[in-house]
């Protein structure tokens, strides 16, 4: 357990705490390969650890019935914050922040803030531990900076998916962001949600780049399947099963708005949402979906058919306009 922090005995004591006798571990794909690990420090507590080797997307994604169909009766739940409050099966979230250092990358991304002076201070959970560490480098570097905190997350500067609040509440107080943390998915979501110039200082990989020409081809891969999506006669509404992904609501306010642009909608509900499953519905011309955002935004070419976020879809219907759906935010529900 070399790169993160996985609360071994917070393991321990929740597992005696409760007596479990069974134990799901879930975690995203980066921290699969300490699963073996974190099971034989589950059984080491006298109970029975399986892990679930199925996708896990988020802080939403908790997977009770996976437990309740192996009769477990423990969630270790690992890489998120809570979100979900209320489970039939207890969860114990850990964190994971992550162990690596962040100076040499925030090093890196001091010559690309040059030009700006005030500076809004992002990062998903696995490195909120050093923002105060980065926001002293910053000041000391001539920086003024601001964390935000709308009280929607458990931490000010957090980033999740679907919820950047924290980077929109000071949006109109800074120049450019610095998000702190791996790949490009926060980091766009920051650009085109407050529509600041946002830099990313990654400590995997030690260095630091500004994501200007990704946020722009982005929109323009989104608007293109909009545009896609005119002549759709048919439309499937997508509701996610996953326990914080089922938003029904938004999916009956999309059909609504399909119908009353003249178009057929029918709603579809299922809990791994993939070009392979989609495949089996030839007559619709087009996907609506309203479970995470990601789906969408994350690998729209593999998908045979147009899928659209709900607000994108609302564009397409003339219910809201393109300008409005940015300021809401492309990644948010």
């Amino acid at each position: 357990m070399l790169s993160f922090n996985f609360e071994e005995d917070k393991i321990k004591q929740e597992i005696t705490r409760l007596g479990a006798k069974c134990v799901l571990l879930q975690m995203p794909q980066g921290l699969k390969p300490e699963a073996i690990k974190l099971a034989q420090l589950v059984e080491s507590c006298g109970a029975i650890p399986i892990i679930s080797f199925d996708p896990c997307y988020g802080a939403c994604d908790i997977a009770q019935t996976d437990a309740e169909g192996i009769e477990a009766d423990l969630i270790v739940h690992f890489g998120h914050t809570q979100m979900v409050k209320s489970s039939k099966i207890p969860v114990v979230y850990i964190e994971t922040h992550a162990k690596t250092q962040i100076t040499p990358a925030v090093q890196q991304a001091i010559p690309l803030l040059l030009g700006y002076s005030k500076i809004g201070l992002t990062t998903s959970i696995q490195h909120i531990e050093n923002l105060s560490k980065v926001k002293q480098l910053l000041t000391d570097n001539g920086k003024t900076v601001l964390i935000g905190d709308a009280g929607q997350l458990p931490y000010a500067g957090q980033l999740i998916g679907c919820n950047y609040s924290n980077a929109k509440t000071i949006a109109n107080e800074v120049d450019a962001f610095l998000f702190i943390g791996g790949g490009i998915f926060h980091a766009l979501g920051i650009a085109l949600g407050t529509g600041k110039p946002t830099i990313i200082a990654d400590p995997y990989d030690n260095r630091a780049h500004e994501i200007a020409d990704q946020a722009q081809q982005l929109l323009r891969q989104r608007y293109a399947n909009i545009q896609a999506t005119k002549n759709a006669k048919i439309v499937g509404i997508l509701v996610g099963l996953r326990l914080g992904q089922k938003h029904l609501d938004q999916a009956l306010k999309a059909k609504a708005a399909a119908e009353k642009s003249g178009r057929t909608a029918v709603l579809l509900a299922g809990r791994e949402i993939n070009p392979d499953t989609l495949m089996e519905f030839p007559a619709i011309d087009a996907y609506i979906n309203t479970a995470c955002p990601r789906i969408s935004l994350d690998t729209p070419n593999k998908f045979q058919k147009p899928i659209l976020t709900v607000n994108e879809f609302m564009v397409l219907c003339g219910e809201i306009s393109w300008t409005d759906m940015l300021k809401k935010g492309l990644f948010e529900s």
